[in-house]
């Protein structure tokens, strides 16, 4: 008689099929190559540490050291001091607090001009673009052309123009239109400022019309034309189509535009040069001033810490407002 012998399935118990027993949990193991994703991003990680998160901290460091001229040899002995960076940076009772909130004000007063006119120029460039015929191409480049166009030579153009002898718009101003009796100088006095936002105009509104023309490229035509039957006019088209069909571009557009502006160094300092009028002295330009002209670096510092914080709580404060917004529609 034969004996027929029977084996138990992997995993089960003497039970049954299933034994009411469970399987041992396996020791997860790693792929190969699994390093290789963290080596393609360390170099990036490194890079940042070194250009941005080690200058800030340091930079966080001098504003609570008396960082002046008398300490650059040994900048590491320099004492410390605190808020004391702070308080003399904002004391309205000083000169140097009375010039920081002159300069802070006009700051924003020239964000605002520049961030508006260039958001409207840029949708209006873009809306009328959107259409197909024969010339868009050139125009769409051509608009293009200031942004383009290297910053340094941009403004350094603009700095001849607007010479007062020499200078294009004095002649075109003067010469051509006769709408001015003599030629004013448009790089001093209270001429600067006028002349500060036309450039930033100039270079910053192409931006935004690259932005928006770019939104506009995933707004179907299908509802413009279905709207159109319906007789809306093109101002209720762009009201209640262009716009809320926009809405995400230009909210990151605007906020990107408003940190740019805020932050611009170059086009005072390449317009102006050292001596910058007093109309024409932004944030950055006065920090940069505050640091090296009057060996301050503790006080400079301290002015960009706080110029740090301030563009940090209005970024917060608007994307709060704008997310809040969002959920609202929603």
């Amino acid at each position: 008689m034969a004996i027929t012998t029977t084996t138990a399935p992997t995993g089960s118990t003497p039970g049954g099929p299933s034994g009411g027993g469970r399987s041992a949990p396996r020791r997860a193991s790693r792929q190969p190559y699994w390093w290789f994703p963290y080596l393609i991003v360390a170099p990036a990680v490194i890079f940042e540490i070194a250009i941005h998160i080690i200058p800030m901290l340091t930079g966080v460091w001098m504003s609570f050291v008396k960082l002046t001229k008398f300490f650059i040899r040994n900048w590491a002995n320099a004492p410390f001091i605190g808020l004391g960076n702070y308080q003399y940076a904002i004391d309205i009772n000083t000169s140097v607090g009375q010039s920081l909130v002159r300069s802070f004000l006009m700051t924003c007063a020239y964000t605002i001009i520049v961030v508006g006119a260039s958001w409207i120029l840029g949708m209006a460039a873009a809306v009328a673009l959107q259409k197909t015929f024969r010339s868009r191409a050139f125009w769409r480049t051509l608009f293009l052309i200031p942004y383009a166009l290297p910053m340094y030579a941009g403004i350094i153009t603009w700095n001849f123009m607007f010479q007062r002898d020499t200078g294009m718009v004095n002649h075109l101003l003067v010469d051509q239109l006769h709408l001015m009796s003599s030629r004013p100088f448009l790089l001093i006095g209270g001429n600067a400022f006028g002349s500060l936002v036309t450039v930033a105009i100039w270079r910053m509104w192409p931006f935004a019309f690259l932005m928006i023309m770019a939104g506009l490229q995933s707004v179907p035509t299908d509802i413009y034309e279905a709207s159109a039957i319906d007789g809306a006019t093109p101002w209720r088209q762009w009201r209640t189509i262009t716009l809320p069909m926009l809405g995400s571009v230009n909210k990151v557009l605007v906020l990107v535009m408003f940190l740019w502006v805020f932050n611009d160094f170059n086009t005072p300092y390449v317009l102006f040069g050292n001596g910058q009028p007093p109309a024409g002295d932004l944030i950055s330009f006065h920090i940069y001033n505050a640091s090296f002209l009057s060996w301050d670096f503790g006080t400079g510092a301290a002015m960009s810490v706080m110029l740090l914080i301030f563009l940090l709580i209005v970024s917060l404060i608007y994307l709060f407002f704008i997310n809040r917004s969002g959920d609202d529609n929603a």
